[in-house]
């Protein structure tokens, strides 16, 4: 057999030619910069406890295991950015193929149609979402889209200054400022009327050196913001609007395209995504047509062949390896394609008017809640203009509550006191997998009235 093919352990006379090649006499040399006083050796060994067999392993594991909160065991109303949604069980089986699962850039069209495919589909169904013309496959997650959308605007309009809502996601401010401190422009945040953005702050702020107004939709604390209003104020200084946007929300909420946003992005982990400790997730990124070529990541476009049958080429690669380096719009590279294949399949799966029906489910759960809180004498800080979060000021230390809710098997909302300047502001998610029986528990603990 040739020895480029073999597949055999390395025997004693290869390592003494490696060993030779590389001008050392013996494997113990190679970590002679380690201290003696770190090896092991057989005065100084590694203590460990006898090996277990297969099944006793499987079980001690499965012990530990069981020690963890999940969403198998514990009915989840904390949102803040990473949403427990229901996922159909094919956007897993489909993710592990392995033509999937291993790919990589697809640099071959010719070998990649499917990879191709699947990310020309979730292009389209962003630009459906968000009333946009043109839309990338994939960043690595909503924050990133965002601090890529601010490069975007400020190149685009030779403006070195950006301004964002004090009602968007805390972890996105601080990406947009690493990404303004190694672009070179500055930042400044418009405070907060309430759960809304205070728009004379805003007023305000807004100026000929403004590149770019950042909004959240819904925002942070689940309120809709008033796109249109936000978008007049923008064009008094022909400033950008860009938009971070829910994209399950936007199966019923009007489009940000439709009221004038230029840029919008974010995260499609409530499409199908898991919550897996925060990630990875899937950032979307989508523009107006003029900014097309200005977009990070890739674009994946659709042609025909010499045969006039249907295939799919990257029409457009801006990462540094690609075109000249000072060029270059983005990074962006791996298989994070994996996880916007995800959001298509669930997209696919559910449809338009299941993705709908899943929306106002959110709508309703979270409004049942919101108004048998109310009923029960609670303070709500937000109005009825929320989607699935809202924000519910709690009659006791928030620490306290979220004990009494683990006792339930529930895990309680997210402590919004310190952001909203509110003692015991407690921001609380309501999703299409709550129950009824869970809903009630939550009002009644919250309340005072549960055990």
């Amino acid at each position: 057999m040739d020895k480029q093919h073999r597949y055999l352990p390395t025997t004693k006379e290869d390592r003494k030619e490696m060993l030779e090649t590389i001008g050392v006499s013996s494997i113990k040399e190679l970590f002679s910069d380690i201290p003696e006083s770190t090896r092991a050796t057989k005065e100084k060994t590694v203590e460990l406890e006898e090996a277990l067999s297969e099944q006793a392993l499987t079980r001690y594991m499965k012990e530990l295991a069981d020690v963890n909160i999940t969403t198998d065991t514990h009915a989840y109303f904390i949102g803040a950015g990473t949403y427990d949604h229901y996922i159909p069980s094919v956007v897993n089986h489909v993710l592990l193929r392995s033509e999937f699962m291993t790919a990589y850039t697809p640099y071959q069209p010719e070998a990649s149609q499917g990879e191709l495919q699947a990310l020309f589909e979730f292009q389209t169904m962003m630009c459906e979402l968000t009333g946009m013309d043109v839309a990338n496959s994939s960043l690595y997650d909503g924050f990133t889209s965002l601090g890529e959308a601010c490069n975007l605007a400020t190149s685009a309009t030779k403006r070195n200054e950006v301004v964002y809502s004090g009602a968007i996601h805390p972890q996105a401010k601080e990406v947009v400022g690493t990404y303004a401190y190694g672009m070179v422009y500055d930042v400044k945040e418009a405070g907060l009327d309430g759960t809304y953005t205070d728009m004379d702050a805003l007023k305000e702020l807004v100026s000929e050196q403004t590149a770019a107004v950042i909004i959240q939709y819904p925002n942070f604390y689940g309120t809709i913001e008033d796109l249109k209003a936000v978008k007049e104020l923008c064009d008094a200084t022909k400033t950008l609007l860009i938009v971070m946007a829910n994209p399950l929300a936007l199966a019923l909420l009007e489009s940000p395209g439709k009221l004038g946003a230029d840029i919008v992005v974010g995260d499609t982990q409530p499409l199908g995504l898991p919550m897996s400790f925060g990630g990875p997730h899937c950032g979307y990124f989508a523009v107006k047509k003029k900014f097309m070529r200005k977009v990070p990541s890739r674009i994946v476009g659709q042609t025909t062949d010499e045969d006039g049958k249907r295939g799919f080429v990257m029409t457009l690669q801006t990462r540094e390896q690609h075109i000249r380096r000072e060029k270059a719009t983005s990074n962006m590279s791996s298989n994070q394609a994996l996880t916007a294949l995800a959001s298509s399949v669930f997209l696919s799966t559910v449809g338009k008017v299941g993705l709908q029906e899943m929306a106002q489910q959110n709508i309703s759960h979270a409004h049942y809640v919101k108004n048998q809180l109310k009923a029960k004498g609670m303070e709500i800080l937000s109005d009825d203009a929320f989607f699935n979060e809202f924000v519910v000021k709690c009659n006791e230390p928030i620490e306290e509550v979220s004990k009494k809710l683990l006792e339930q098997s529930i895990v309680s909302g997210y402590d919004v006191s310190d952001y909203l300047g509110v003692e015991n502001a407690l921001l609380l998610c309501v999703t299409e997998k709550r129950t009824k029986e869970e809903m009630d528990t939550l009002v009644d603990v919250l309340s005072g009235e549960g055990k």
